[in-house]
């Protein structure tokens, strides 16, 4: 297998994995129980917690497991199907795991922005945190568990989502780190949990501000409109 033919496979498990990640879950569940755009309610988000607040536990359910699953795909494809188990001819098994493993961090970091930049709705959606999970969970699961923990958690705690986002995507990247140093897993999967966990909490911005400013949303609040500002 030539540099040309492992190249083009990166370049398809990325498309393949920004593809599965755009897929607009919160937007179709929306459409499917007649509710309002996601974009136009609350934070204006397509993830769960705004489905839960606009349409209930049921929708954002089918959101939570979809949007998983979209994280868990986009690795499960490079891993097997880009990038087979078994090490192509001319490649030391070492060398093949690599290869692997950085297919599996690229196709989750594209399975990553595609959730939150979805091409099929002008390059808006959510923050990641279910797609990141679904793909971390499938290449380091011990780091998911360390940051499933720090965020239920404060969530638990608090009511507050993002908060518990926050927390959880910090303590899986610590986490992955301290599994990469000592050699438990791969460096590709590091880049990625770090890539991945700056992501969320930079998508969090806002919520952060909101924090600070004691007054974000907290869990079983309702959804409300989105006001656009008026013209001056």
């Amino acid at each position: 297998m030539s540099i040309t033919d492992i190249i083009l496979r990166f370049i398809v498990a990325a498309a393949a994995g920004y593809l599965l990640g755009s897929i607009p879950t919160g937007v179709i569940v929306s459409r499917i129980f007649g509710g309002s755009d996601p974009r136009k309610l609350g934070s204006g988000k397509t993830g769960a917690t705004n489905i839960l607040r606009s349409l209930g536990p049921g929708p954002a359910a089918i959101v939570v497991l979809v949007d998983f699953f979209k994280g868990v795909a986009a690795v499960l494809l490079a891993r097997y199907v880009f990038f087979g188990a078994i090490a192509h001819p001319g490649y030391s098994a070492d060398t093949w795991a690599t290869l692997r493993a950085s297919a599996e961090a690229v196709a989750a970091v594209a399975a990553l922005l595609g959730h939150n930049y979805s091409i099929f709705i002008g390059f808006k959606g959510g923050r990641g945190v279910l797609t990141a999970t679904g793909a971390m969970t499938a290449m380091s699961p011990i780091a998911t568990v360390f940051g499933a923990f720090a965020g239920i958690a404060p969530m638990w705690l608090t009511r507050y989502v993002s908060l518990g986002s926050i927390m959880g995507a910090l303590l899986a990247a610590v986490a992955e780190v301290y599994l990469t140093i000592t050699h438990v897993d791969s460096v590709p999967h590091c880049i990625f949990v770090v890539v991945g966990a700056t992501v969320v909490i930079v998508s969090h911005k806002d919520n952060i501000e909101r924090l600070r400013a004691g007054n974000e949303r907290k869990l079983g609040e309702k959804a409300t409109p989105i006001t656009q500002p008026k013209s001056k």
